[in-house]
């Protein structure tokens, strides 16, 4: 029996699980000792690199293995099915009996955004290469599983490059920091050939946590208390004080590419904000119409603006809800188009029964409503980038 049955869905968010060595097979031999993943993420968990024997051991293991579906909701990150070997993932798609998962990776997210705002732009740009090439091969043994790639900003004319490389190489989204470069705004004229690029393909930019640095200022975690454990037990990632903050960056990238008309100069360009929470949507949508209001006689880019603000977020960008927010009100108060399901597998963030906390959340939203969380604004959003025969429930002709 499958986690999903009743129902079609496609997931907007799911990872990678990598083990220390991954970027082996990916990354240029000149650039292996810089990009040291061991050091910026697995060195950074305390014992884990003393747990990866067990790890493979128990991933090997028929007794364990026959548990796959009976326990394909209840084991998390390493200890899950595909969570890092390519060829158990499209079981793993099985069991949960979702029709597609875009593919994001875990171990690279920091990195590439931390390189980003460094200061060797060979490195960042090798990095994001090296990553794009995992992604894509892990997805490669099934279609269903949609490889989400990276490209670095920093660089206007290689940001160009870079996008052009990742979609060659099968990438179905484009992940790009939320985090501004150093030296100019993600709205900026030189990347429209980015996004005439990612349109013309008919592939959706997505942004995704972890791209806007940290989400809180440090310091704020320093109140002379003992540290706060995160969902892994360490302190590395979400509490409650950085949780509230995880909407900042996305808010301001994406309120950036709507004012400086981004999204009015490529209508049929899609945006993605995947695991950063909706439930500052309703207010950030009204704040940019209130900023369009109050500011319109003074700029004439809000003169040259085709719809206010909110009415490009309807047409063109897609937003995931947490499974602990209020789904129901969130789409009640932005709009039916624009948020998504997703399940953050096999990330322990995700919980154990998303759907049935979504479904609690949605039980006064209307069905043609819920179809598009569950699939249609997937479909809406993914473009080309996924299949024609993948997107809706075959009709039978009787």
């Amino acid at each position: 029996m499958a986690y999903v049955e009743d129902r079609f869905i496609h997931d907007a968010d799911s990872h990678i699980m990598e083990l220390p060595g991954f970027l082996d097979d990916y990354v240029e031999a000149r650039f292996k000792s810089a990009i040291n993943a061991d050091a910026s993420y697995f060195g950074r968990r305390p014992n884990f690199l003393a747990q990866v024997p067990e790890i493979l051991r128990r991933q090997s293991d028929p007794a364990w293995r026959d548990e796959d579906g009976a326990q394909i909701m209840q084991r998390k990150d390493w200890d899950a099915t595909g969570a890092f070997r390519r060829e158990d993932r499209p079981k793993a798609l099985d069991h949960l009996g979702f029709k597609s998962q875009l593919v994001i990776s875990t171990a690279y997210l920091i990195m590439l955004t931390t390189l980003e705002h460094g200061d060797d732009v060979d490195l960042a740009y090798a990095a994001a290469a090296a990553h794009n090439r995992h992604v894509v091969d892990f997805c490669a043994v099934d279609r269903r599983l949609l490889a989400v790639g990276y490209v670095p900003l920093m660089d206007l004319a290689r940001a160009v490059a870079a996008a052009r490389q990742a979609i060659a190489l099968g990438c179905k989204a484009l992940m790009i920091p939320s985090q501004c470069p150093e030296t100019h705004a993600v709205s900026h004229i030189g990347l429209d050939p980015l996004w005439a690029m990612a349109q013309e393909a008919g592939l959706p930019i997505v942004f995704h946590v972890g791209g806007g640095g940290p989400p809180v200022s440090l310091a704020n975690l320093v109140n002379g208390l003992p540290s706060v454990p995160d969902f892994h037990g360490g302190d590395l990632n979400f509490t409650s004080i950085s949780y509230m903050a995880a909407g900042t960056s996305v808010m301001q990238a994406l309120g950036t590419l709507i004012i400086d008309r981004v999204l009015d100069r490529f209508p049929r360009l899609r945006v993605g904000v995947i695991e950063q929470g909706a439930s500052w949507l309703p207010g950030w949508m009204r704040t940019m119409d209130s900023a369009f209001t109050a500011f319109y006689k003074n700029e004439e880019r809000l003169k040259a603006m085709s719809m206010k603000p909110s009415d490009f977020v309807h047409r063109q960008v897609r937003v995931t809800p947490y499974s602990h927010e209020d789904t129901g009100w969130i789409i009640a108060n932005s709009g039916e188009e624009i948020c998504l399901f997703s399940s953050d597998y096999p990330h322990v963030e995700g919980g154990r029964n998303p759907l049935k906390r979504f479904e609690q959340s949605l039980a006064a939203t209307p069905p043609a409503v819920k179809r598009r969380f569950y699939s249609d604004n997937f479909v809406d959003l993914m473009g080309e980038g996924l299949a024609a025969d993948l997107r809706y429930p075959v009709v039978s002709a009787a």
